[in-house]
């Protein structure tokens, strides 16, 4: 009988703490359903029931210095950072968001002087023009460069760092295009 009365009690208890908490979690639920906070750690701002799709076209290299495997490597690392942090289908024409351009500079020049006179580093830098044309909000169209530069030891020849340093100029000028894009940062 004694087990029986305090079960009979907990529940009595417990019954008047969910009806006393009852309004908080209403108010709470309430207040969760018609907010919509939204949070996107990819960066991109993209409103996707009016922008559902991204022309990319491939940028040719105009630049007098050139390095071969650039252009493919740049052009595949701009279409991937799309399709990699975006819900954005991408066309062959007729897209809602456009990006179009050329790589207009590639050049290396001396950065810094040894105590001996020499050079001791060397900077590589890349240029890229962009015409970006957003169909849905031409508010948002632009024409602009990016640039991205990497530096190396003088002591190594161009041939041996050049993949890896073009590599590295790539991705940082890809990111700059995502972020004036689609990122509104």
């Amino acid at each position: 009988m004694m087990i029986r009365q305090i079960i009979h009690k907990s529940v009595r208890c417990a019954g008047r703490c969910l009806r006393s908490l009852l309004p908080f979690y209403l108010f709470t639920f309430l207040l969760l359903s018609s907010c919509s906070v939204s949070y996107k750690f990819n960066g991109a701002s993209i409103d996707y029931t009016k922008t559902k799709t991204i022309q990319i076209a491939d940028f040719p290299i105009r630049s007098s210095y050139v390095w071969g495997p650039m252009g493919p490597m740049f052009n595949n690392e701009l279409k991937d950072q799309f399709a990699n942090h975006t819900r954005l289908s991408q066309v062959k024409r007729n897209g809602d968001l456009k990006i179009e351009g050329e790589i207009t500079q590639y050049q290396q020049r001396n950065k810094s002087v040894s105590a001996e006179g020499y050079s001791a580093q060397t900077e590589l830098s890349m240029t890229v023009n962009v015409r970006f044309t957003n169909n849905v909000n031409h508010d948002e169209d632009f024409e602009r460069q990016f640039t991205a530069t990497q530096s190396y030891e003088t002591t190594r020849s161009l041939n041996s760092v050049q993949e890896e340093l073009v590599t590295l100029m790539c991705k940082d000028i890809c990111d700059q295009i995502f972020n004036a894009t689609v990122a509104n940062w």
